[in-house]
This record gives C-alpha cells, structure tokens and sequence, in this order.
C-alpha cells in the first residue's frame, strides 16, 4: 500500500522547471547548463529541463576534442563563436536549431543506472516529442561492428540510443555528463538549413577533404525539415514538442520557470573563468 509520505515523494520526483531560455552566446550557454548542474548536485534544485537556441551561430567542442579541429580563421570570417562543452562527443555547428538540456539528481529514476540507460530512457521522450510532430523515428542500441573511426563531426555518425530517421541519419545529436550528485544531458535538434555548413568552421587538410567531410554529412544526419519531407517548423513549435514528449513518456509535471539569482551568478562567474578562457577552450 502506497503511504501519503511515498505519494509526497513520487509527485516531488515528477516535478520539474521548464525554462524556455532566449538565444544566447556558446559560452553563456554552456555556462548555464553547468550552473544548473551544480545546482541540482549540490540539491539546491530539483530536475529543470531548459529549452534554447544560440546567437550569433556557435561551433561547439567535445570535453575531450583537440581545439585544432576547429578552423578561428574561417569561424572569425563568418562571425561564429566558438566553445567547448562540459560533455564529451564531436564538434556541432549550432545555428538553426532548438538545444535541450535536462538536468536530474543522481538518484531520479530518469537518471539511474549508467550513461546507456539514461540515455535510453531519455530517448524515449525525445522520440514521443518527435513523434508528436509526425515523424518517423527510432533510437537503438548502436551495434558494435558498425562503430567506424570518429571523424570531426558530431552528426556523422549515430551514438548509441541517439534519434535517427528509419532510414539511420541522425536528427538528434546527444552528450552527457555526470558529477557526484547530479547528471546533465543536452542535445541539438537541428530544425532547417544545410548541415553541411559545419564543414566551414572546421579545419582540414584541403579542400576535397572539406568537401568529403560535407557529403558524409549530408548522408548521415538530417535537419527536422528534410525529416518532415520539407516542412519547416518554428523554435516554440519543436520546444513544445519536446515538452510534450517528457510529459507522456514520464508523466512529468513542468513548473514554468527562470533561473534563480545565485544560478545566474554561478553562470556569469562561469562564462567568465572557464567558457570564455583560452585555458579551458585549449585545453587538447
């Protein structure tokens, strides 16, 4: 029999913030995302699910990728940004595109067991909120005989669990971390545009490389508009969808929410001393 006080506690686990958050900078961004982490882990916050987008454009690296695969000369030319993010993975060209962060307590049932199973249960709500919209999607455990050598793109090539259209291109690129008492996964949805223009901000060899590295793309990732058969959909219509799909997948209830004053001082403090330093930018 369920007692009142496990009622309590299984309506508080449910509950989480809901932040639609404006365009901002990569390292404000990343900036945030930690914020809320050592929030959580520290218990000063419950779970929050942050919805966002990046301006000016932001070419983001992987925790533990060399800042070399990145090209300053050509992202200086076309006014990007550049970061590097607190989770691991390959670089990922944000401009057009809704990006998902949820951030959970260590011990939520979102976020138990290891990195695979909290990726698979947190697919779950990504395909509801796909699906939602009219997509066919799926998200499978990666087989290992298929892992081929990492190049320098995020979205050449699917990571276990991560959402993909029936026919294996990547419509989700996910990376997660995890800190003693609390766990943060974020993720790009590209909604529009031409994936391929990654391949500007990167630096190779010549220029047929460049252009192999473009199509390889092309091949194995798809925008949410090219995966709606042309159809394209504004920011607050994918953010919603992705809020629809936690609610079904999790019966999650979302509190509408900001950050709170002493998390938007951790993230300026953050952008500061860590994402807008060269130390942390060049650290491989």
């Amino acid at each position: 029999m369920t007692t009142a006080y496990q009622y309590r506690v299984m309506s508080i686990m449910r509950q989480c913030r809901l932040i639609y958050d404006k365009p901002s900078s990569g390292r404000w961004n990343m900036a945030v995302d930690e914020a809320l982490l050592e929030a959580v882990r520290c218990g000063d916050s419950g779970p929050v699910l942050r919805l966002y987008a990046w301006a000016p454009p932001c070419l983001s690296l992987g925790y533990g990728q060399k800042w070399t695969e990145a090209d300053p000369v050509r992202l200086a030319e076309r006014g990007w940004g550049l970061v590097r993010r607190p989770t691991g993975g390959r670089a990922i060209l944000h401009t057009d595109e809704l990006t998902y962060s949820i951030t959970l307590p260590e011990g939520h049932p979102l976020a138990q067991g290891d990195i695979l199973d909290s990726y698979r249960r947190i697919s779950q709500a990504l395909l509801a909120g796909l699906q939602s919209l009219g997509l066919e999607t799926q998200a499978e455990r990666r087989a290992e005989r298929r892992v081929q050598p990492a190049g320098p793109v995020c979205f050449e090539t699917p990571s276990h669990y991560e959402v993909t259209t029936p026919d294996g291109r990547k419509v989700i690129g996910s990376a997660q971390t995890r800190r003693r008492g609390g766990v943060l996964q974020h993720g790009t949805i590209p909604l529009h545009g031409d994936l391929g223009r990654i391949c500007d901000a990167l630096a190779f060899d010549d220029e047929m490389t460049r252009q192999r590295a473009r199509e390889a793309v092309h091949r194995r990732a798809a925008t949410l508009a090219e995966a709606l058969g042309g159809q394209v959909l504004d920011w607050q219509t994918a953010a919603d969808a992705i809020v629809r799909g936690f609610e079904t997948a999790f019966e999650l209830e979302f509190v509408p929410g900001d950050l709170t004053s002493a998390e938007t001082e951790q993230a300026a403090r953050l952008a500061e001393t860590v994402y807008g330093s060269d130390a942390w930018l060049k650290r491989l």
